[in-house]
């Protein structure tokens, strides 16, 4: 399908995959209420078509974060509104049906790091950068940074970031369980787009499980995560598509798992 370009998205169905594409470059990708608004209707057009998505941003970087200048002329009552927008929108992403993953470059800056913290996977180019400058700009985060990037890097490091205005690398970003994959610039979208058709031929159960359950067994406590595992696993294992897949493994029909090159 071609690529369908909209006021701050783009929208393109490779395959079983659907990219999605951040694209208000003069602006760094800045995303304001509109923005957030078409993005939602992107994402919810990928869930009801694809298999698994991409998420990218067009032109120099991924995402500046919050736009200021319009978020400078918020009431309070509004700023919580936009706020609790963004969480849902996100939501659909983090606990929605297909994986998704982030192709990050260039900046990933305050909610840009927030947007990527909402995929499952994220890959960054060599030319990606990540900061979370609130602290400088007497904000603090709002589209669900306090809990999803905490959870990535701790709260430590999250503090580090926000306090002082550390700006980390690809590396650094890695080490820190920011993001799983760091290649050469120029290839994220690439190496994402290679990453989400694996996925795309995964059992879609398995897919809608492992997204769902297991961030919300992390916040369990042991016993009852174990206990909601055990029934996750048996519904998923008992499924048909299930069945189909593990006789095809044991009749040698798929191959067997081999050590990394």
């Amino acid at each position: 399908m071609a690529a369908e370009t909209s006021p701050f998205v783009t929208y393109e169905l490779k395959g079983a995959v659907a990219h999605i594409g951040l694209n208000r470059p003069e602006k760094r990708n800045a995303m304001n209420d509109r923005f957030v608004d078409m993005l939602a209707g992107a994402i919810a057009r990928a869930e009801n078509e694809a298999k698994a998505a991409v998420l990218f941003g067009h032109g120099d970087h991924f995402c500046a974060g919050l736009d200021l200048a319009e978020h400078v002329e918020k009431t309070p009552f509004e700023g919580v509104r936009g706020s609790r927008r963004w969480h849902a929108v996100t939501a659909g992403m983090q606990h929605g049906t297909i994986p998704w993953v982030s192709a990050l470059h260039g900046g990933v800056i305050g909610g840009g790091m927030e947007l990527a913290a909402a995929t499952h996977i994220r890959v960054s180019d060599r030319s990606a950068f990540f900061a979370l400058p609130e602290g400088q700009r007497g904000i603090f985060v709002g589209g669900g940074g306090s809990v999803r990037i905490a959870r990535l890097l701790g709260v430590a490091r999250m503090s580090d970031m926000m306090l002082t205005g550390r700006v980390i690398s690809p590396d650094e970003a890695e080490r820190w369980n920011l993001v799983q994959y760091v290649v050469e610039t120029g290839v994220a979208r690439d190496k994402a787009h290679a990453l989400a058709a694996i996925m795309a031929t995964n059992a879609e159960i398995s897919n809608y499980a492992i997204i769902n359950a297991l961030p919300r067994i992390q916040d369990m406590a042991k016993e009852d995560g174990l206990f909601v595992e055990s029934f996750i696993a048996s519904f998923t294992a008992t499924s048909p598509e299930a069945e189909e897949r593990l006789r095809a493994f044991l009749d040698k029909r798929v191959a067997r798992i081999k050590p990394p090159e």
